[in-house]
């Protein structure tokens, strides 16, 4: 796959609608030519401990932040034609779907792509499949893990090796 767009959300809560922060690389001609970050209010807008344990966010790093609407009117555009890539993309894809949702938004069926299921065809001998250990394993430093957008980097250099 030449031409992508890796995703990654983080959450507030369990609600896969609460997202509050997204990170995008696109990937063309298998070079990253752009990213994009951003916090999102989440819906509901509550943060449970063990979330902000996992990513450091926190109801006052998004209570000002735009709604997901807004932050999706500034991305829409740059996803045109593009296959989205996940690491563990039901819970990408679910969270996009959920938010679309919550917010009557009409889902343009985008196209997802998993390097998790794809990681354990290709690298059957890793312990597990965790985006970090696969991304350890292809020679990336994952730093910052579970913040959207090291993790979209780490997801889109995944991508271009496996898919």
């Amino acid at each position: 796959m030449n031409d992508f767009a890796a995703i990654d959300f983080e959450t507030a809560n369990s609600h896969r609608k609460s997202v509050c922060s997204v990170g995008i690389v696109i990937v063309k001609n298998q070079k990253v030519s752009d990213t994009f970050y951003e916090l999102i209010r989440p819906a509901p807008n509550y943060y449970c401990d063990w979330a902000t344990e996992i990513h450091g966010l926190t109801y006052h790093d998004t209570a000002h932040a735009d709604p997901f609407p807004v932050v999706w009117q500034k991305i829409a555009p740059v996803l045109t034609n593009l296959p989205l890539v996940a690491h563990n993309s039901s819970f990408d894809e679910g969270c996009l779907r959920s938010v679309f949702e919550y917010y009557g938004m009409s889902y343009p069926d985008y196209e997802f792509f998993c390097t998790c299921r794809q990681s354990r065809k290709v690298f059957p001998e890793l312990p597990d499949h965790r985006l970090d250990t696969v991304a350890g394993h292809i020679g990336f430093d994952l730093k910052n893990h579970h913040h959207a957008l090291a993790d979209a980097l780490a997801c889109a250099e995944i991508a271009k090796i496996i898919l």
